[in-house]
């Protein structure tokens, strides 16, 4: 973020490109050394969605990209840790996976802040393809978690109905 605001964006890149790998690397040794953890499974999107969101608001910061798009970024976390955080203080339901809409939106976000950044290193590869493709990944992830939770939420709504209307023992 700092490398970002500062305008050292070759920096920026290489930063982004590390953390990347080392975050490959982690998932598969904890994988492959049977290390993986509930607290782990929490904790590494935690910290992707962290640098993600502020990689996007250094980039708005400096005018690279413009912000509503990083309101839909920050927006669409702030939105899956809501609805998280209902089900689990309102419902007994505990688990919440991500989904492949998911998956792919943080996937290509991180393409998006790389390719903006590595445009302003001064990569002849333009960075708008890019980004409208995070813009398209993003929103639809967005509106398909909506859909699962509204969805889990009106499950849960149909066993206690069900649970209200037998009778007692």
């Amino acid at each position: 973020m700092l490398a970002i605001v500062e305008g050292r964006y070759t920096a920026a890149f290489r930063l982004g490109i590390a953390a990347g790998i080392t975050d490959i690397l982690d998932g598969f040794f904890a994988r492959r050394m049977q290390e993986v953890s509930r607290t782990g499974a929490y904790l590494d999107p935690i910290a992707d969605k962290l640098l993600l969101s502020a990689s996007f608001i250094a980039l708005g910061a400096v005018g690279a990209v413009p912000w509503w798009m990083v309101a839909l970024v920050f927006g669409r976390d702030l939105f899956i840790v809501a609805m998280a955080a209902y089900g689990y203080f309102y419902t007994p339901v505990r688990e919440f996976p991500p989904s492949v809409w998911g998956k792919l939106s943080t996937f290509v976000q991180i393409i998006a802040a790389l390719a903006v950044v590595n445009e302003r290193s001064g990569s002849s590869i333009p960075a708008w393809p890019f980004l409208w493709a995070m813009v398209a990944a993003t929103a639809w992830s967005g509106v398909h978690y909506g859909w699962i939770g509204w969805h889990a939420l009106q499950r849960v709504r149909a066993q206690v109905s069900v649970r209200s209307t037998l009778p007692e023992p």
